[in-house]
């Protein structure tokens, strides 16, 4: 089966003149959990906004699980990439949850007991079914966390991007959203400045600094590596030694 996604010499620069990213390469297999770490400026989010499409027009390819992202997959390539935001309040908009659930899915044409099917299981796989109809401006920020992944996960994508996830999180919820993460059949692709929850996480990880890949490997050698860390402005939390953390997939 193919990677659920290969980057190969991704290069993009802005009408303005600003170059973003110089030539990326990597691949990320099929239910692999990455992180995707660098300092502000690196071009995470030009590199993310080429995953499905929202960026195009540079040199190079992105390819979803086979399909070369373009205009001519760009509705199932959308699908595949489910791209959570760090503010999930710019992802809920809908009265109710159980319609912020439902909207994706049925604008992509489903109906009835298919679609109710498809929203109370996303909603079960973040622990959220009980609050389908409650308005989600009256959920706590770690719930409507959960309910903005619950409303990707109702398209059944082949990647879920993951845009600074542990931010603004209380301890509980950020073991809530772990734990969530972990049960989930899906490929992760998590963009994060929180290390320690990068490690958590994800068993490998890819540093992007000055729009390339300047490392990619096991989270915990890389988050160990002082030189690497301090040569593309990373530093761990005050007393964190990566080394004395025991991870658990």
């Amino acid at each position: 089966m193919p990677a659920s996604l290969e980057v190969s010499g991704l290069a993009f620069a802005y009408p303005d003149g600003h170059q973003a990213l110089f030539g990326v390469d990597f691949t990320v297999g099929r239910g692999e959990r990455v992180a995707l770490l660098g300092p502000n400026g690196a071009g995470k989010t030009t590199l993310v906004l080429h995953l499905n499409g929202i960026l195009t027009g540079g040199a190079g390819t992105v390819t979803v699980a086979g399909l070369p992202v373009g205009k001519t997959h760009m509705a199932e390539i959308r699908r595949r990439v489910g791209i959570v935001f760090q503010d999930p309040d710019d992802q809920l908009f809908m009265p109710t949850v159980r319609e912020d659930v439902a909207f994706g899915p049925a604008a992509a044409g489903l109906r009835g007991p298919e679609l109710e099917a498809r929203v109370h299981k996303a909603l079960g796989q973040v622990g959220m079914a009980e609050f389908a109809d409650r308005p989600p401006h009256h959920l706590s920020f770690g719930q409507r966390r959960r309910v903005a992944v619950a409303t990707v996960l109702a398209m059944e994508p082949e990647i879920l991007v993951l845009d600074e996830p542990s931010s603004n999180l209380d301890p509980a919820s950020r073991r809530e959203l772990a734990d969530i993460l972990r049960s989930l059949d899906v490929t992760v692709l998590m963009v994060t400045h929180d290390l320690p929850y990068a490690l958590e996480l994800c068993p490998r990880a890819l540093i992007l600094s000055d729009g390339v890949i300047a490392a990619d490997g096991p989270t915990g050698e890389l988050l160990s590596d002082g030189d690497l860390m301090g040569a593309h402005r990373l530093e761990l939390p005050f007393g964190f030694d990566p080394k004395t953390v025991r991870v658990t997939s």
